[in-house]
């Protein structure tokens, strides 16, 4: 599910579940295990042609609203987890990050691409951003967000370099050892300096989350029946292909 592999003064994450790396209960809660359990600069990465292609679908389909609630608490932990590792944190992206997949890449202080789409796809289903997501996304891209967000769309990997999605691309067989190189140039830097730095940066994204406390129309959103509708027909055109 989560394999971790300590390269000098890096950890690597690397998200080894299902074909395409889906984010369901168990992962999540493996990965916020792993993030605030380290105290060292970390790798986050996929395995196969996927980063992560966001949430399982078909869990919400199967789980209803109890496994829904469950996993919005869940996906929320993750990614501030990640977001607020006092570390440094770098997403090697190894494939496609989707939806979910790629807030979790956004979530990290940088990101190398070396292959696959990349996008917020969520508004294609009908299911509305939490407001941790929706914040780091706005923390990530700034003036894109809207656009990114908005447009539910997935990119290529130079689409994605100038929207702000990725900060570098680089080949395959380059993709580890260059994020594992980033992540160790930046843990050599003074932790506490780091620290403080990236605390004040994130300030204004965490201080609109704990304002906006019980997300309850997202939950709504996410379990009406138009999305459940919508949620059927996506995986039903996936199949189809």
């Amino acid at each position: 599910m989560l394999a971790i592999e300590d390269r000098g003064e890096v950890t690597v994450l690397r998200i080894e579940h299902g074909r395409v790396g889906a984010l369901d209960v168990e992962l999540l809660e493996a990965l916020t295990e792993a993030v605030t359990a380290s105290d060292r600069a970390l790798v986050v990465t996929g395995s196969g042609s996927s980063f992560s292609a966001g949430v399982d679908l078909r869990r919400i389909l199967d789980g209803g609203r109890p496994y829904t609630e469950q996993l919005l608490a869940a996906l929320s932990r993750t990614f501030r987890a990640v977001f607020d590792h006092p570390r440094p944190t770098v997403a090697a992206v190894n494939g496609h990050a989707i939806a979910g997949g790629c807030v979790l890449a956004l979530a990290c202080d940088l990101r190398l691409l070396s292959g696959g789409r990349v996008g917020l796809t969520e508004l294609v289903v009908g299911v509305p951003f939490p407001t941790p997501a929706l914040e780091i996304v706005r923390h990530a891209l700034g003036p894109r967000a809207g656009q990114v967000l908005l447009g539910a769309r997935t990119v290529d990997g130079e689409r994605a370099l100038s929207l702000g999605l990725v900060d570098e691309l680089t080949a395959p067989d380059e993709l580890l050892p260059r994020a594992v190189a980033v992540a160790t140039e930046l843990a050599a830097r003074s932790p506490e300096a780091y620290r403080l730095a990236k605390t004040a940066l994130h300030r204004p994204a965490d201080a609109a989350i704990e304002a906006a406390g019980d997300d309850a129309a997202v939950t709504a959103g996410w379990t009406s029946d138009d999305t459940r509708l919508r949620i059927e027909a996506a995986l039903a055109a996936l199949a189809r292909r």
